[in-house]
């Protein structure tokens, strides 16, 4: 092998945090090195079968693909070689060296402080590669991309203190070899049995075949008379997995064990998942699914961009990892795989976006899904259900947005805070509400707001208080944007508290009262309106206030203000609506209002007081505090 001058190259910063975190703080279950190692080169064997299917001279006449594993006891080194797609110079330094594929940054921003956490994380986060420096003080990679010139092949080497060199190479085969010289310590890595455990544990279910390369020492017999020879040294290969994907095994045969270990594989998670869904469909289309639900959030959830959740299979061959058509975006926390016998090999994305098998085959994942999340949600363990929508209930409610044929089908699986349990717990249902609906009630009542806080005391709730009317209280950002797709559930209405007129039913002498109200106050509630002028769209008596001397709701057709200042922090400048006031003309302020009625510049102070305390009560903002303060200090002295 040739080589060149090496050139030395120093890692990112971020890079060089995580390697001093697994070299010296990481040390918690350190086995997964092995796993991850041996994952990455089973997808790089499933990346070159990908690319030999439009390029056949990838295989250059090797078309057994394998994994190696082998260890070298007088040399204390462990070797990993695969023959898969490999790697080019510049894919090594853009992978072994940089922030840009590792996940680094978001991998040390979750770190917790505990070893044993800390280290389950490595997976998830892209970051296994560099797991190799918890077990090596030195580490070796040889690597040449598929159909190139033998002349092509890179060497990088690091000791994983900052630096790391690279070198061109002329290397015969294909694929990526890493060696890790292994530290004082960790001979254990070195021991056939344990290597067996290991690869049995994590990778026995990779379909590519993993082999444990042992050396042994071969004594030919001795003659009478002769003098003995060395030892020969016997180069032996054993495959250690069974290289069978599990979802084209009978599900009779396959063991729970076995599909956690699957799980871990495909997620990267080090948990086991919360439930799974294992299908073969025969017929007009063919094809197997196993797809998971996790119990925890991955880091990315909210990254609506990164869609690695489930890969696509086309007979038994990897395509993608990234095949976003197969399940909708807020179904993109589940991981699993999709092994398809009708579609091509050389399937695209443009042929995916109009493919009716991938239609069939979304339609019926998404029912599997959904069937799923409504077994935990019956399960007697209502804390399984609860811990599962604290985890991913806020993506979840996505779903009425982008999935119009299952929207009220997802929506019975969103629970709520609610006036009625009195605790910030997400735990209503919409059929625990209607449970509860008043006699004669029609519509399902809710309150957005910046906080659970807010909308728990938002003074727009007082006269459903007084009438022990359940108000769903929702505080999450994705809040506007669902219940603007969801206008009704199992035929009652969802209604806003905050929006539009209000009518709960009352009776003949409470109507009564409320109109000699508004007949008494007309001509005050007129003036309130011409003295506020283009800050309000109208002013009117409350009949929604009982202790509150003033709120802002909005018209039944306008956005909320809780909706635009959601756009507007979102960088969407939105035209504000104008507010409607409603004033309480049975509180004491409401009178002071109205003894002030000679003075116009002290009834203009009350008048916009009431409107900037309303304004703050919804969690909205001023546009001039200071002559808010000015104003109050003024009327208080």
């Amino acid at each position: 092998m040739a080589v060149a001058e090496p050139k030395t190259h120093g890692f990112q910063t971020e890079v060089k945090q995580l390697l001093k975190l697994m070299i010296h703080s990481l040390y918690s279950n350190k086995e997964i090195f092995l796993r991850e190692l041996v994952s990455n080169a089973a997808d790089a064997i499933d990346k070159l079968r990908f690319e030999a299917v439009s390029n056949e001279s990838l295989y250059e006449n090797e078309g057994e693909l394998k994994v190696w594993i082998e260890p070298n006891k007088e040399q204390r080194t462990l070797t990993i070689r695969d023959n898969g797609i490999g790697m080019s110079q510049e894919e090594v330094m853009e992978n072994l060296g940089t922030i840009a594929k590792s996940g680094t940054k978001q991998f040390l921003e979750s770190l917790t402080g505990d070893q044993a956490k800390d280290a389950h994380l490595i997976g998830q986060f892209g970051v296994g590669f560099y797991s190799a420096f918890m077990v090596a003080d030195d580490v070796v990679v040889k690597t040449r991309r598929a159909g190139a010139a033998a002349e092509t092949g890179t060497v990088w080497t690091s000791k994983g203190e900052g630096e790391y060199s690279i070198e061109d190479a002329t290397l015969e085969n294909r694929g990526t070899e890493i060696t890790l010289h292994l530290k004082e310590g960790e001979e254990e890595f070195l021991e056939e049995h344990r290597l067996k455990s290991i690869i049995q544990t994590y990778s026995d279910h990779i379909s590519t075949p993993i082999f444990l390369i042992i050396h042994e020492e071969k004594q030919e017999e001795v003659k009478e008379g002769e003098e003995p020879k060395p030892a020969e040294i016997v180069r032996k290969e054993e495959q250690a997995n069974s290289a069978t994907a599990l979802w084209t095994r009978p599900k009779s045969e396959i063991t729970d064990e076995q599909y956690a270990e699957t799980y871990k594989q495909i997620s990267h998670d080090f948990e086991d998942p919360l439930v799974w869904s294992h299908n073969k469909v025969e017929g007009k289309t063919e094809y197997t699914s196993l797809l998971y639900i996790p119990k925890k959030a991955p880091f990315d959830l909210f990254n609506r961009e990164k869609r690695e959740g489930v890969k696509l299979y086309v007979r038994r061959i990897f395509i993608m990892d990234d095949a976003e058509h197969l399940l909708p975006n807020y179904l993109r926390f589940v991981r699993g795989v999709i092994d398809s016998n009708d579609l091509p090999l050389n399937v695209s994305r443009e042929i995916l976006q109009s493919n009716k098998t991938i239609d069939t085959i979304r339609t019926a994942s998404v029912k599997r899904i959904l069937g799923l999340m409504e077994k935990i949600a019956k399960d007697e363990d209502k804390q399984k259900y609860n811990d599962f929508w604290e985890q991913f209930g806020r993506v979840l409610k996505e779903g009425p947005a982008e999935d119009f044929a299952n929207r009220e089908r997802v929506a019975k699986l969103f629970r709520f805070a609610s006036t009625h349990t009195g605790t910030e717990a997400q735990t209503v249902s919409f059929e625990d509400y209607i449970s509860r609906m008043k006699e004669g009630q029609e519509s399902i009542y809710y309150i957005t707001a910046d906080s659970y806080a807010a909308a728990k005391n938002s003074p727009q709730l007082e006269a459903f208080a007084s009438k022990e009317v359940e108000v769903l209280l929702l505080s999450d950002p994705v809040d506007e944007w669902w219940i603007s797709y969801l206008t009704e559930f199992e035929g009652k209405k969802l209604q806003s508290a905050s929006k539009g007129a209000l009518d709960l039913g009352n009776d003949e002498a409470e109507k009564e009262k409320q109109e000699k109200l508004k007949d008494e106050n007309a001509e005050l509630i007129k003036k309130v309106k011409e003295t506020l002028g283009e800050k309000v769209k109208d002013v009117r008596v409350s009949l929604r206030l009982t202790s509150s001397p003033a709120c802002i709701v909005a018209d039944e057709h306008d956005m909320s203000a809780h909706m635009q200042r959601i756009m507007n922090a979102a960088g969407q400048n939105m035209p504000m609506s104008k507010p409607i006031l409603e004033l309480n003309p049975e509180h004491a302020l409401f009178a002071r209002l109205k003894a002030s009625e000679g003075n116009e510049t002290v009834f203009a102070d009350w008048s916009n007081l009431l409107l900037d305390q309303a304004i703050l009560a919804e969690g909205g903002q001023l546009e001039d505090p200071a002559s808010f303060v000015k104003r109050m200090n003024g009327l208080l002295v």
